[in-house]
């Protein structure tokens, strides 16, 4: 077993971290690197890594090309002035988060187009059919979310962005389409429904479940495959692969 100390302040750390007006980014900038073959266009390495394998998979290599990757906080100011001075705030409020706010500053999310000769920065066209269709199906099995749909902008406060997709981890996007969740909802169904279990490829095995926060507390968990991530809302996400989960006993 390893001890692991869980402090309030890892919460705001990690791949499941949840950013929008009233959850603002306070972690820090992951290594990054760029996507797609597009030098300023960047990611979080893994997520990197994996958006370059999916579309790989997908064989939309020159087919779907990425528009906005990881902003710094003074870029996501610039497109937040830019756009509210030329198109109105209602208009940014439902496209464009305030600094601060935005899940780019994460370096977890990408915003992706159907190759054109012209595309729109803030709403790319990335229709549900044809090879951007196929990118859709595979997504999940890469740990991509398409963030913002139409169902849950009640919950999220952002309308359908179609072409937005956030990097989560296989077995919570695989967890979060099967259940019909957004990222909102995932570690409150976690916190509700107890451990939940997930096959993957390979026939490897993860299993998932979710730790309240508290000023620093030690946590017990197998040596291994271990992921913790916090939630920036008040909780840890812990992940168990194969053999980790089957020591603990999970």
């Amino acid at each position: 077993m390893n001890c692991v100390q869980l402090s309030g302040v890892a919460v705001h750390a990690g791949p499941l971290v949840l950013v929008k007006e009233g959850y603002p980014f306070c972690g820090q900038v992951p290594p990054l690197m760029p996507v797609l073959g597009m030098p300023d266009v960047l990611m979080e390495k893994t997520a990197a890594i994996l958006l370059n394998e999916c579309v790989h998979a997908a064989g939309a290599q020159g087919k779907i090309v990425p528009v906005s990757g990881w902003r710094s906080r003074a870029q996501q100011q610039f497109i937040w002035d830019d756009t509210t001075q030329k198109e109105g705030e209602l208009f940014a409020l439902r496209f464009v988060a305030r600094p601060g706010c935005s899940e780019h500053e994460t370096g977890l999310a990408i915003d992706l187009a159907l190759a054109a000769e012209h595309i729109d920065f803030i709403r790319p066209y990335f229709p549900y059919d044809g090879i951007c269709g196929k990118f859709r199906a595979l997504a999940a099995q890469y740990g991509f979310v398409m963030r913002y749909t139409k169902e849950k902008t009640t919950i999220t406060g952002i309308a359908c962005e179609p072409w937005h997709f956030r990097y989560v981890g296989t077995p919570h996007a695989l967890l979060m389409e099967h259940n019909g969740l957004c990222l909102e909802e995932y570690a409150v169904f976690l916190r509700e429904n107890g451990p939940q279990r997930c096959l993957l490829s390979g026939g490897r095995e993860a299993v998932v479940f979710y730790l309240p926060a508290q000023k620093a507390y030690d946590v017990q968990l197998p040596q291994g495959c271990v992921q913790i991530s916090g939630d920036n809302a008040g909780g840890f996400i812990v992940t168990l692969w194969q053999e980790a989960a089957r020591r603990c006993g999970a």
